[in-house]
């Protein structure tokens, strides 16, 4: 359950959402809240990073994606992190970074982060109440530095023990739904307790994989198995999935017919099983749009008004594949351009934007 944690300002829950219902807002407004986006620069004075302010300043993104190469110091990542949520005050960005421990870390010892394990050094070391204290000490540091969004907790199961990009970076809590169901949550209470939200991944399931979808299209249609659906569904019987990322994963039962669609651009994977099945109704966020799997296949313009029509609510680009200082501009551009030729498209943003400014009214201030 949500519940009433110090730094999300209980008394405001759903009053930001409210106080800009989806009739007040722009075409242009509701679609910039559904774009992340990737950058360039270390430091708050830096060219990309003012662009990228007065992007959120104008309500044309909805929030900025942190890589490694964007923390030079943890100070400049606070100052740059400040300057972004004061650019947005109304609608708080999404400030977001991979911060799972072990290898997927944004902030590091270098910087003078503190460091966690991995998610499988986690678990086979600690319960999940123990667990839960130390993902509560590094939320903290997180809410500290202003950021907003942590993806994680990964809800891949270890079922393939050579899968090259869950199994092999010690990224699963384990092979058993129950078990990585429970170190999910505790992952998510840390985090809910420090104010910062969280985005449940890989959707359907990235762990019985044979290939790495960074590299390429990846077909889970001989491995994967429905049981990988249960930490998912555990976690939001339970209320605790904030956001949930879909990855670009191909299964042929449900890849929109004659089209080998990912999860990640696939209607049958997102508004049938997720919504549908599974009975979740927040935010669905995207693995990133730049990975091999999609750049490989689609083309932007495909691809943003395909996500949108399979369900997604927030398209995650990192812009690392050909940096592009207006790559924010270019997929607004196509949300609002596919809207005023499609009412459904339109409708379609308008729901995205609900669910959206309902998750941000339980950011803190």
């Amino acid at each position: 359950m949500i519940k009433a944690l110090p730094r999300f300002a209980a008394s405001a829950v759903f009053a930001l959402a409210l106080s800009l219902p989806a009739a007040a807002a722009t075409l242009e407004t509701m679609a910039g809240q559904m774009i992340v986006v990737g950058f360039q620069g270390n430091d708050a004075d830096d060219a990309s990073v003012v662009a990228l302010r007065e992007e959120l300043a104008a309500g044309h993104l909805g929030g900025v994606m942190f890589l490694k190469s964007n923390v030079k110091s943890l100070a400049a990542v606070t100052e740059m992190n400040r300057q972004f949520r004061a650019a947005a005050p109304d609608l708080p960005p999404l400030i977001t970074l991979d911060q799972e421990g072990g290898s997927v870390e944004r902030l590091t010892k270098q910087v003078g982060f503190r460091e966690v394990p991995s998610a499988r050094s986690v678990a086979a070391r600690n319960s999940p109440a123990e667990a839960k204290s130390i993902y509560a000490r590094m939320a903290a540091s997180i809410a500290e530095l202003g950021f907003t969004l942590n993806f994680g907790p990964v809800a891949d199961m270890e079922v393939n023990p050579k899968n090259p990009i869950i199994a092999k970076f010690g990224r699963a809590y384990g092979a058993d739904a129950e078990d990585v169901a429970a170190y999910d949550a505790a992952f998510i209470a840390a985090h809910r307790a420090a104010g910062v939200l969280t985005a449940i991944k890989h959707f359907p399931g990235h762990g019985s994989s044979t290939r790495d979808s960074h590299a390429g299209f990846v077909d889970i249609t001989k491995t994967w198995d429905a049981s990988e659906l249960e930490p998912y569904r555990t976690l939001i019987e339970a209320d605790d999935a904030d956001m949930i990322m879909v990855g670009h994963l191909y299964h042929a039962a449900y890849s929109g017919g004659d089209t080998r669609l990912p999860a990640s651009l696939s209607p049958d994977w997102i508004e049938g099983v997720l919504r549908g099945d599974l009975g979740f109704d927040g935010v669905v966020i995207s693995d990133d749009l730049e990975m091999g799997a999609i750049r490989a296949h689609f083309g932007l313009a495909d691809t943003v008004t395909r996500a949108v029509r399979a369900g997604m609510d927030v398209l995650l680009l990192s812009n690392t594949a050909k940096y592009r200082p207006g790559l924010g501009r270019e997929v607004l551009e196509i949300l609002v351009s596919e809207a005023e030729k499609d009412p459904a498209f339109a409708r379609r943003i308008e729901q995205s934007y609900n669910r959206i400014a309902r998750l941000k009214a339980r950011i803190a201030p």
